[in-house]
């Protein structure tokens, strides 16, 4: 896992709805920090759809890698309209950097 190739993918994939430092603004997607641990649909001042909300479980690597393969499936109803990673080398990098990045 490469925690620089992951920032490379959040770039080009995420960043432009997601934020990852601590008191970052929410864009079209929630902040990301504190991820890890959390459970869907709770940081403080998003907008949530009620699946995300009411899907109970928590952020962690093994989850992370269920949804960001597919996360219209894990979650059916969430709002997030990016269609996954396909590969897992890309999801265990994206997730890497998120463990540095968010905590």
């Amino acid at each position: 896992m490469s925690a620089a190739n992951g920032k490379k993918i959040f770039t080009k994939a995420c960043a432009q709805c997601h934020t990852v430092e601590k008191g970052g603004k929410h864009k079209q997607g929630p902040n990301l920090w504190g991820l890890f641990g959390r459970k869907t649909g709770q940081a403080a001042g998003y907008s949530y759809t009620q699946a995300n909300k009411d899907k109970g479980i928590t952020w962690e690597e093994d989850t992370l890698d269920i949804y960001l393969t597919n996360p219209k499936k894990y979650i059916p109803g969430t709002k997030m309209v990016f269609a996954g990673l396909k590969k897992k080398k890309d999801r265990a990098n994206l997730i890497a950097y998120l463990k540095d990045s968010t905590a």
